[in-house]
């Protein structure tokens, strides 16, 4: 289960981690080491990101590469899934025992105390899809009997709701840039006549900032085949052991389809988890409710909050929108899924971001300590890995951030981690074992102090945050300074909080850190 419903137990932590930027890039990089590690910070589901198989442009490692016009990056997006029932070939030692390799990575995984989670991409597929579907056709089955999307399509017209894709009867695929395509490469473009639906658009001529990449799945407010092929993808990868699904831009798709399927395998699998990138936050009452997400990504509530305050061009935001987005989430702040980075987003410790991985506490012990919600952590980010050009670690690419590379050493007993490194992870370290093995953290109450402490003497409501955590007759204070400059504040505990009498704690704390104190 991802959310925490056992008494007296602490939070859940997940890891997120892209197997092919770890190592070599192979499944079996993941070895003992790497999950005594991850577990060694207190990390309870491990997320591999990028493993069900997708167009590509590697040609090595059994890999048959895409048209380039339709492939981001040399890599390729792991969102345009070209096999939705294989794993990616690059990621095995032996591309002939892909399936298995990855078996063998979960059980792994699950002998070091670890779920693990993979994503499913229920709104879009690559433009290839198919193509390397496993033997000959077979009424829309490939020769291991799975479905293959768009196989018994009827490509005369646009719509049909025995369709899986949208189709434009008449017109050929035209991307942004395809005669400087043709130009600078010499091949043709990439033939696809009818064209089809793009993935984040309704157009047979994407823009080069679309998902030019992929292609829209026809979903219906009704079963249908679509639906049901899907639930057998689903079903394919439970049936492997794998304990949780982060579902991508679930809004996408209608969300009966996401009910429907959800009930489905958590009646055929219980205790299967699914997580909803989900960025409307007037929708998260209904998907953590209705639609029956166990969590949902707080991005646009605690995340967004975060980055404004930390904002180098100067704070975009005030810390009373932390009390604000507190009270908004109000009883399914259980099902938020925290988090400061991920592969969409830029690193903290990035020139876009933070700026320095030490300053990153203040936001960190809001993201991982203010309520019970669990926490996410991107691979690196421990280590202050500061991405790439935008300041990501690119999912298109193989190359490595410079300290993804020494914390892979660091972990493997060789020379890696500078002093500096070592000692912001092992700061991380700390903070997150406590959060994953204190039942304060996962099963405790939260007060949020902003509102009494408007006045107080050095407390600057739209710099400062502080709050209470509560758990059977213990109580702890935390103070968040988002300021370059140290704060000294005499911080109120109003009657009745926590079942305290009235009362005043002076805290201080370093410019972009917090202070805490049992009370």
């Amino acid at each position: 289960m991802l959310v925490n419903t056992t008494l007296a137990s602490g939070k859940h932590i997940i890891y997120q981690i892209l197997p092919r930027l770890w190592g070599d890039g192979r499944f079996c990089d993941i070895d003992a080491r790497t999950l005594d590690y991850i577990k060694g910070l207190g990390v309870s589901h491990v997320w591999y990101t990028g493993v069900l198989r997708h167009s590509t442009l590697q040609s090595d490692r059994g890999c048959v590469p895409s048209h380039p016009q339709i492939v981001k990056g040399q890599a390729g997006s792991p969102y345009a899934i070209t096999d939705y029932f294989d794993v990616d070939p690059w990621l095995s030692s032996d591309p002939a025992r892909r399936i298995e390799e990855f078996e063998e990575l979960v059980g792994r995984t699950h002998d070091a105390g670890l779920k693990v989670i993979i994503d499913f991409v229920p709104n879009h597929l690559a433009r290839e899809y198919g193509r390397f579907s496993r033997g000959p056709l077979r009424n829309g089955l490939d020769a291991d009997s799975h479905p293959v999307f768009g196989a018994l399509d009827d490509k005369s017209v646009h719509w049909a709701a025995g369709n899986d894709f949208y189709y434009y009867p008449g017109e050929r695929l035209s991307i942004e840039g395809e005669d400087e395509f043709v130009r600078r490469s010499g091949l043709q473009p990439f033939d696809e006549n009818p064209a089809k639906a793009t993935g984040n658009s309704f157009s047979p001529r994407p823009g080069k900032n679309d998902w030019y990449d992929t292609v829209r799945l026809n979903y219906c407010d009704f079963r249908t085949a679509t639906w049901d092929k899907m639930l057998e993808a689903v079903r394919f990868w439970a049936a492997k052991g794998v304990d949780a699904f982060r579902c991508d831009m679930v809004e996408m798709v209608p969300p009966a389809f996401m009910k429907w399927l959800i009930a489905n395998i958590k009646s055929e699998f219980p205790g299967t988890g699914f997580i909803a990138e989900v960025y409307q936050k007037q929708s998260y009452a209904r998907y953590a409710g209705e639609v029956g997400f166990d969590l949902l990504y707080d991005k646009s509530g605690l995340y967004d909050i975060l980055r404004a305050l930390m904002d180098r061009e100067g704070p975009s935001a005030s810390a009373r929108q932390i009390s604000w987005n507190w009270q908004f989430l109000g009883d399914i702040q259980d099902h938020m899924l925290n988090f400061l980075e991920n592969h969409d987003e830029q690193r903290f410790a990035s020139g876009f971001f933070g700026g320095e991985p030490g300053k990153v506490f203040a936001a960190l012990s809001t993201s991982l300590c203010l309520n019970r919600a669990p926490f996410m952590l991107y691979f690196g980010q421990e280590a202050g890995e500061r991405g790439e050009g935008d300041g990501r670690t690119s999912i298109f690419d193989i190359s490595k951030g410079t300290a993804l590379q020494r914390l892979w050493a660091y972990v493997h007993g060789l020379p890696g981690l500078t002093a500096t490194e070592e000692s912001l992870l092992e700061r991380y370290r700390g903070m997150l074992r406590q959060a994953a093995g204190d039942p304060l953290y996962g099963s405790g109450q939260t007060y949020d102090l902003g509102y009494c402490n408007i006045s107080s003497q050095g407390f600057d409501a739209d710099r400062h945050f502080a709050f209470l955590r509560s758990f059977e007759g213990r109580t702890r204070l935390y103070f968040s300074n988002f300021s370059p400059d140290r704060a000294y504040a005499s911080i109120i505990i109003p009657q009745g909080a926590c079942g305290f009498d009235r009362q005043v704690v002076s805290l201080s704390a370093d410019s972009w850190d917090f202070a805490c104190a049992d009370i």
